[in-house]
């Protein structure tokens, strides 16, 4: 189990270590899709303060005009249709996929979307993906996972199998110029916690302790991972 609080350990990721070399300290363009909502306005806020250039994807934009301002451009998009993917896309650094579809079957969205994002990237050159899971298809334990209790709601394990389709998906479908990572915050990601500055990882497997992250913090995790790439193609759990 790794603690962040803005150090980085040498990574083993070859595609990764690539991508943080070509990246540097230099300003990067990133593609936020689902920016209106509380994990893509946390990742918003986090890379213009970091003097990063950020495109906002939503699906209205008339209804989020607060996310525009210094470094953000707000589009329109649809994180499923991979034309539209690689025009938002295109030029771009790395981008978050952070959007879901409620109004839509958890697994139908999120294999769409995935799929979507695996080819538009691919057309539009960008090699960095982040994608948000969910905390229940975490292990507790080799092979065991939280969404896998017998007493774990039905309705909740059909949207957890959507982030693990998703997973799967990705797993099999993205080749190797693609260097995607999915992101997992613990079951309490709290809008009212303050950032600290810092945050335990784990590969696969809920991460020891409270079960606690604020949005900022998870933010500040994912713009880790994007400036210096340090795991791929895993689920990283991320908590305090």
């Amino acid at each position: 189990m790794d603690i962040e609080n803005g150090d980085k350990a040498d990574s083993s990721n070859d595609i990764g270590d690539d991508i943080g070399d070509d990246i540097g300290d230099d300003i990067m363009s990133i593609a936020v899709f689902g920016a209106g909502g509380r994990v893509g306005r946390a990742a918003v806020a986090e890379a213009v303060a970091r003097g990063h250039r950020v495109t906002a994807v939503v699906r209205d934009p008339a209804a989020y005009r607060d996310l525009e301002g210094e470094g953000v451009t707000l589009v329109r998009g649809d994180a499923t249709d991979a034309v539209s993917v690689a025009a938002l896309v295109a030029g771009h650094d790395a981008v978050v996929h952070a959007a879901a579809r409620l109004d839509l079957p958890s697994e139908e969205y999120f294999t769409a979307a995935a799929k979507a994002l695996v080819a538009g990237l691919a057309e539009a050159g960008v090699r960095r993906l982040l994608t948000l899971g969910i905390a229940t298809t975490l292990e507790t334990a080799p092979g065991v996972r939280l969404m896998d209790a017998p007493e774990f709601p039905a309705a909740w394990r059909a949207f957890a199998q959507g982030h693990v389709a998703e997973f799967e998906l990705l797993s099999a479908e993205a080749g190797p110029e693609l260097d995607w990572l999915m992101v997992v915050p613990p079951l309490d990601l709290n809008a009212e916690a303050e950032r600290t500055g810092a945050y335990r990882t784990a590969v696969g497997t809920v991460v020891e302790g409270p079960g606690l992250i604020g949005h900022a913090d998870l933010a500040l995790a994912l713009l880790d991972e994007i400036e210096r790439p340090r795991h791929s193609r895993v689920q990283l759990a991320v908590s305090l």
